[in-house]
């Protein structure tokens, strides 16, 4: 579906952006991808790694001006919206910061897409949305809020907009996994676990574009995808990396959980399972309310989850033990 198109990623320079540009590249023709970003660096940076002139653009732009996201979406087709303030401590001590890219800048995204009659959007959301307990989970509630009651403000333009939500990507900048080899590799004589009974959703980088791929085939307009993975006790991805060294409890820091929620329970009476995915649908009615969010475009058929159904890292079915925690460090280039 991405031959012959335009595609926007914003905050293409960072992990996720860096993977899928490399996934569309080798896999579709695209007419041009535009790599919408803050860092000129790393802009320079990635053009080193892409010398594809003829179908990479470089926009220099910060979601929170309108104009410049109006401006860059001219022409173009389908958009991913990457772009946050993550990091939950930087968020707890700059607040106004962290609204302003995550809630204005998806609000500046939503009105360019529909002002330059983008086809659709899929925007990047993070466990920390659902029940939100720091700064920064709550912005990505607002903003996935915003995305979803967007499909209801489109008028007659053809934009449509969803959302998919996932948890820890393997090795991802700022995760537990190059923190403790940064440990491991200073020589320390423990690796600190914040609480023994916490649980962790697992998701390769790779895995995580091609399930943003897939909701852009599958999608309506309004769900929340949210894929189906496994989970890990920290102890035991602790264990696989260092199993000579101690282990020591050093207590739950603040604005974390024990468990990862990705669907929860208040949403079980709007969840629908299929084989490897979860869709939470929309709470209110668009204008093509007809639409069996059951079933997904690619004609894949769901069902009602129970009631008071919630989907966490701690209730999973599904826990990586040792040996696949090892085999998921090598394959995803992390083992030692």
């Amino acid at each position: 579906m991405f031959d012959n198109k335009r595609i926007l990623v914003t905050g293409g320079t960072g992990s996720f952006g860096n993977r899928f540009i490399s996934t569309i590249l080798n896999d579709y023709s695209p007419s041009a991808v535009v790599v919408y970003s803050r860092d000129e660096l790393k802009q320079f940076e990635m053009q080193q790694r892409f010398p594809d002139e003829s179908r990479l653009r470089y926009f220099i732009g910060d979601v929170r001006d309108a104009q410049r996201m109006t401006e860059a979406m001219e022409k173009v087709d389908f958009v991913v919206h990457a772009a946050a303030l993550k990091q939950v401590p930087a968020a707890e001590y700059n607040p106004i910061e962290c609204i302003r890219t995550n809630i204005t800048g998806a609000e500046n995204v939503i009105r360019a897409a529909i002002a330059q009659g983008v086809e659709k959007v899929v925007a990047l959301s993070t466990d920390k949305a659902a029940k939100p307990i720091n700064l920064y989970g709550a912005t990505k509630l607002v903003s996935d809020k915003l995305f979803v009651s967007a499909n209801n403000t489109v008028g007659e333009h053809r934009t449509r907009f969803a959302v998919v939500r996932y948890g820890n990507v393997v090795g991802s900048r700022g995760s537990v996994i190059p923190f403790f080899y940064r440990m491991i590799d200073s020589g320390a004589n423990f690796l600190p676990i914040t609480d023994d009974r916490m649980t962790r959703f697992w998701i390769t980088l790779d895995q995580g574009v091609d399930f943003v791929i897939k909701a852009f085939e599958r999608m309506w307009g309004g769900e929340i995808f949210v894929p189906r993975i496994p989970s890990t006790r920290i102890t035991d991805l602790a264990q696989a990396m260092a199993p000579d060294i101690e282990q020591r409890v050093v207590g739950i820091r603040p604005g974390e959980k024990l468990h990862e929620v990705m669907c929860p329970e208040e949403d079980a009476h709007q969840t629908v399972q299929f084989q490897d995915f979860f869709s939470i649908t929309p709470t209110i009615k668009f204008n093509n309310a007809g639409v069996d969010f059951a079933t997904t475009r690619l004609g894949e058929t769901g069902a009602a989850v129970e009631p008071e159904f919630e989907y966490n890292s701690g209730n999973n079915p599904v826990f990586l033990n040792q040996r696949e925690i090892v085999a998921l460090l090598n394959e995803t280039g992390f083992g030692r």
